[in-house]
């Protein structure tokens, strides 16, 4: 070392990484830290982790086996047979759909891996990926890591937050090589119904467009709603897969693991990518999977039961202190609008600082997130209601005027 200069420090790393934004959750978990190191009780509305443990039977699977030693040693990328056979049969019970658990399941470590990892099946530099704003980020950052360009489709109230494929440039479209789709959506919590897919289905041959579609909230609805998957679309198997997660039907964020059903092509070229990156998910952990998709299902209706009375909770209040806000038909999320005079960075900024309560700001999702604010109801009762009246009083104490706070 000379002049007290530490060896590394004029170290390079890549331009994608220094390209790279900070990933949304990351900041709102640094905030809450920060907060709560100066004493700050802080309330979270920030995350979709449900705050309820993963069911018992699922988890006596998992210490069973555990203690195999032959779930001590690599598993395999494709992961284990009786898993991408329950995995398949957990389709045809929900959606009435079969799939060749050979080759139309691939088992993930985690729904996100799959998502972040399918760019290099597609993306070469240049290419076009077609993605929903607002929408999940790792969509964006999996194309950026593969060389791609993002081309966004505004997602508003006015289209019921559904993208507008015939606004889609021709010269774009041609060039683009996938399309992402994700409903129930986060953040909208928006819906889609089989005549969206349908369309969806005939602008993807029409430009030979690969149609991603994520659906990890396709257990999560409310009321006499029921989510469909892209997959029952007629032609979806053709152009398509969906990905799917055990994380929020079954409160096993934790345990990582999730799955793509569909189309064989893109499936096996999934495979083949993540068999040169990663060594599977721990079989101890995919003979829980099993149990779970196999085993009694009564855990997601109650947990829908008690997103339920949360839901109905947040929108009440939201809307009562002018934040206007839709029941949602699924997913873990209310989207409320910001009031008037605040962007949804300075309006959360002040949520936090004088209330102590953290919901996530619409722009982290993109251009046309701005002017919102997404609300998780995985927050525990006690707290859920101690942050609610929180803001009932932080509002009251503004006299009902956002433009004078």
């Amino acid at each position: 070392m000379e002049n007290g200069t530490k060896e590394g420090d004029d170290m390079q790393v890549s331009k994608r990484i220094e390209n790279l934004p900070p990933y949304l959750f990351v900041g709102i978990s640094k905030k809450i830290e920060e907060m709560k190191a100066v004493g700050k009780d802080v309330i979270s509305f920030g995350i979709g982790d449900p705050d309820t443990p993963t069911p018992d039977h699922i988890i006596e699977c998992l210490c069973q086996a555990s203690r195999d030693p032959t779930n001590h040693r690599y598993p395999e990328s494709i992961g284990l047979p009786e898993l991408r056979e329950a995995i398949a049969e957990r389709y045809e019970k929900r959606f009435g759909l079969t799939f060749d658990p050979g080759e139309e399941v691939l088992p993930l470590i985690g729904a996100k891996e799959g998502i972040a990892h399918i760019a290099l099946c597609f993306i070469d530099p240049g290419d076009i990926a077609l993605i929903p704003d607002p929408g999940y980020p790792v969509y964006a950052i999996g194309t950026m890591f593969a060389g791609g360009e993002s081309y966004y489709l505004p997602l508003t109230e006015e289209n019921e937050f559904l993208p507008d494929m015939d606004k889609i440039p021709r010269q774009v479209a041609e060039k683009a090589k996938v399309l992402w789709m994700n409903y129930p959506h986060n953040p909208t919590s928006a819906v889609a119904d089989i005549g969206f897919f349908e369309r969806v289905v005939a602008f993807a041959k029409k430009y030979d467009i690969a149609v991603l579609h994520d659906g990890p909230y396709a257990d999560i609805y409310y009321d006499d709603y029921r989510p469909v998957s892209f997959m029952e679309a007629p032609g979806a198997r053709d152009v398509g897969i969906e990905f799917n997660s055990l994380s929020k039907s079954y409160n096993m964020t934790g345990w990582r693991i999730g799955m793509a059903v569909g189309n064989a092509k893109i499936i096996n070229a999934l495979m083949r990518v993540k068999s040169n990156l990663d060594s599977g998910i721990p079989q101890a952990i995919q003979y829980a999977a099993i149990e779970a998709l196999r085993g009694p299902q009564d855990c997601i209706s109650k947990h829908n039961a008690v997103y339920q009375k949360r839901r109905d909770k947040v929108v009440d209040i939201l809307n009562s202190i002018g934040l206007e806000a839709k029941l949602p038909r699924a997913s873990l999320y209310v989207w409320a609008k910001v009031p008037p005079g605040y962007n949804s960075t300075d309006f959360v900024s002040k949520l936090i600082e004088e209330t102590s309560v953290v919901v996530t700001p619409g722009i982290g999702y993109g251009k046309y997130g701005e002017g919102y604010i997404r609300v998780s109801l995985t927050t525990q009762d006690e707290q859920l209601d101690k942050g609610l009246n929180r803001l009932r009083d932080w509002y009251d104490s503004h006299n009902q005027n956002w433009n004078n706070s």
